[in-house]
């Protein structure tokens, strides 16, 4: 169905066209008040911050996907898009500095619990869960009066007092672990990897119609209005949504599926041009950027006519998955609403890192190659609760194109996730911000605009790890960048490593070998530039050591990289 994918620039106007009606419908609603309240009176505003697992940078229409996601695209367009957000390349790394405002290895997240290496067991950074000399945003923001709510993947801890009720979420729906059955067909089994908790209570048995990101964006409404109804309702809330999709196994209900087919039958090649197409025309990419090609992926045309069937199949559902996110986020909305708390919540989206390229069949990580090869493999299965499939690396360089690689790279196409703001905090809607930020910035953002006091190095009378992040102050208010030229920023997992200074990027993909970019003017990382200026080669390699040492990082030996690379560039 080449003709129904590739569609007419009117059609995508037009749907741009409804999409931004809505969002001028928030944007009026949001900043009706002619002057920002005070952050440390009684109008504080609430927090909901909603987490996405592997969606790509551009899977959603208002970062120029062609999946349906009408109540996404209203939030970000009546927001403040940041094409320039980065996180951890994994999952619970960037979770953890979320939380926390602080570098995953002050926390304890320095590698995933999954593929800890034997060199660095028991090393300080590398305990597998959320460190207790930590302070969460939960926390403190709970102790400062608010009311805090938490539903979806935690995976910053399995034991009770890593749990997020002990750690600072007076209610809370938790899957533990990183991952499950969306269908939740293995239901309590820890043989399985999976457990479930509620306000730190195990749950015995999940509802027969689970489906993942359904039920936790169920649970959340129930904690809005129960909590609203409740004596703490004129508190004002911290809620967080942390779904687990669109991260494998690729499963949904089979109607949502249906309504995708045919849409990938031309494959990830023109998917990858469109979505480029499109960002230029919303105006998130330059028409200069050049952006860079896949790797480790064949082409199209190089697969047989079954492969092509399968590969299209597996991005139908993977599109269903990130609708019903989408469909979830909007029962949230309507519940905020409802409850007239939507006017003065500041939301934040984001994907915890770039889109999943892992090929599961070569999967290293607990044995999910084994999982994989055992699960129901016939076409008429896929999706559904037997099936456990992913997406692959085609797929996902359409949705981190222009940026280089994936997932588990500390390259930009690892490392730049989805993300926007919306709400009281944003004084320009609709504006794209480019600069530069950090998935550590938003403890910091978020305290900032609670009104609440920050002691160095110290919560509640003990000592804490400190906070890294910056706040983005000044970028809400006045579009102006976060981070000085002369910041460094420093990023590693699973021996993948990166320094951010200013436009210049040093990156390892795993290798030991460092690259430079220039991703002011690179963005796609295509011009290796090591060579030819080792000034600033030796500069970013003296803050690399530097970010090193004061963080704890230790490579991994042997090298482990979830997703290594098939083959040369």
């Amino acid at each position: 169905m080449k003709r129904h994918l590739s569609r007419p620039t009117r059609f995508l106007a037009a749907r741009f066209l409804a999409a931004t009606a809505s969002a001028m419908i928030l944007a009026a609603t949001a900043n009706a008040k002619d002057a920002p309240k005070d952050a440390s009176g009684p109008n504080r505003p609430n927090f909901l911050i909603i987490v996405t697992d592997d969606l790509g940078f551009s899977d959603i229409g208002a970062f120029g996907g062609e999946i349906d996601t009408p109540n996404l695209d209203a939030l970000a367009l009546s927001g403040l898009r940041l094409t320039g957000f980065h996180t951890a390349p994994a999952c619970s790394p960037t979770r953890a500095m979320l939380l926390t405002g602080s570098d995953s290895h002050r926390v304890g997240l320095g590698a995933m619990a999954e593929v800890t290496q034997a060199n660095q067991r028991g090393r300080p950074g590398f305990e597998g869960y959320l460190r207790g000399d930590t302070a969460t945003l939960a926390e403190r923001l709970s102790q400062s009066g608010y009311r805090t709510l938490y539903s979806g993947k935690w995976h910053l801890g399995v034991q009770p007092t890593q749990d997020p009720h002990a750690r600072g979420f007076q209610h809370s729906f938790a899957l533990l672990q990183g991952g499950h059955n969306h269908f939740g067909l293995e239901g309590q089994r820890k043989d399985r990897g999976t457990s479930y908790t509620e306000n730190g209570v195990p749950v015995a048995k999940l509802p027969a119609d689970f489906y993942s990101s359904d039920y936790f964006g169920a649970k959340l409404v129930e904690q809005i209005k129960s909590t609203k109804g409740g004596p703490d309702g004129k508190k004002p809330f911290f809620a967080y949504l942390a779904f687990t999709a669109p991260h494998f196994p690729l499963q949904a209900p089979p109607q949502t599926v249906a309504k995708y087919k045919g849409r990938y039958d031309a494959g990830f090649e023109i998917l990858r041009e469109q979505r480029l197409r499109r960002q230029r025309e919303l105006g998130l990419i330059d028409a200069s950027v050049q952006p860079h090609s896949p790797v480790d992926s064949p082409g199209w045309n190089d697969l047989t006519p079954e492969q092509r069937r399968r590969e299209a199949r597996e991005m139908e559902i993977y599109a269903a998955m990130v609708d019903h996110v989408d469909q979830a986020v909007g029962r949230v909305v309507s519940a905020l609403k409802e409850t007239g708390e939507f006017d003065n919540t500041v939301i934040l989206f984001l994907a915890d890192n770039g889109a999943e390229g892992m090929e599961l069949d070569q999967a290293k990580v607990a044995g999910l190659n084994q999982v994989a090869a055992a699960a129901a493999q016939d076409f008429e299965s896929l999706g559904t609760a037997r099936s456990y499939i992913s997406y692959g690396r085609g797929w996902a360089q359409a949705a981190t194109a222009p940026s280089y690689r994936f997932k588990t790279y500390a390259t930009e196409g690892g490392t730049r996730a989805v993300a926007f703001i919306s709400g009281p905090a944003v004084r320009q809607p609709g504006a794209i911000g480019k600069a530069y930020t950090h998935v550590t910035d938003v403890t910091p953002t978020f305290l900032d605009l609670a009104g609440v006091p920050v002691e160095p190095g110290r919560f509640a009378g003990k000592p804490v790890q400190p906070i890294d992040g910056l706040s983005w102050t000044s970028l809400l208010d006045r579009g102006e960048k976060v981070y000085p030229a002369d910041k460094a920023i420093g990023n590693e997992l699973f021996g993948s490593r990166s320094l951010r200074q200013g436009d210049w990027k040093l990156v390892d993909i795993g290798d030991r070998k460092w690259r430079l970019f220039n991703v002011a003017a690179d963005p796609g990382e295509t011009r290796d530039l090591a060579a030819s200026e080792p000034e600033i080669m030796a500069e970013l390699l003296r803050e690399w050591d530097d970010y090193a040492k004061r963080v704890g990082v230790i490579l991994p030996e042997p090298d482990i990289r979830p997703n290594p690379p098939l083959g040369d560039e």
